[in-house]
């Protein structure tokens, strides 16, 4: 079992940058596919980006491709989510989720662990 906590979000102008990180116990976090999935108000959760158990193997939302990036590191048990040229559209709460030996993708349904997330605001 693995518990996520994210951290990172808050307030930027658009253009800005935030990078958000998520926080993984346990000891097998290394066999854990990790995604970025969020969620605007009144709208539903979205995927935005995966990575594999070793981080080998990205993807990410045609909404956010070329400006956002993942990354992890396995040894201190953390994935990252460096958003750049963000805009008021990607207002929402992001959550981090996790996949036990899984490959990484875009369902929901894939990952057995969530973050509780961290708010992510983007004024115009």
């Amino acid at each position: 079992q693995v518990q996520l906590v994210e951290s990172g979000g808050g307030l930027v102008q658009a253009g800005g940058s935030l990078r958000l990180s998520c926080v993984a116990s346990g000891r097998t976090f290394s066999s854990y596919a990790m995604a970025w999935f969020r969620q605007a108000p009144g709208k539903e959760r979205e995927f935005v980006s995966s990575i594999s158990m070793g981080g080998g193997t990205t993807s990410y939302a045609e909404s956010v491709k070329g400006r956002f990036t993942i990354s992890r590191d396995n040894a201190k048990n953390t994935v990252h989510l460096q958003m750049n040229s963000l805009k008021p559209e990607d207002t929402a709460v992001y959550h981090c989720a996790a996949g036990f030996r899984v490959q990484p993708a875009a369902s929901q349904g894939h990952y057995g662990y969530w973050g509780q997330g961290t708010q992510v605001t983007v004024s115009s």
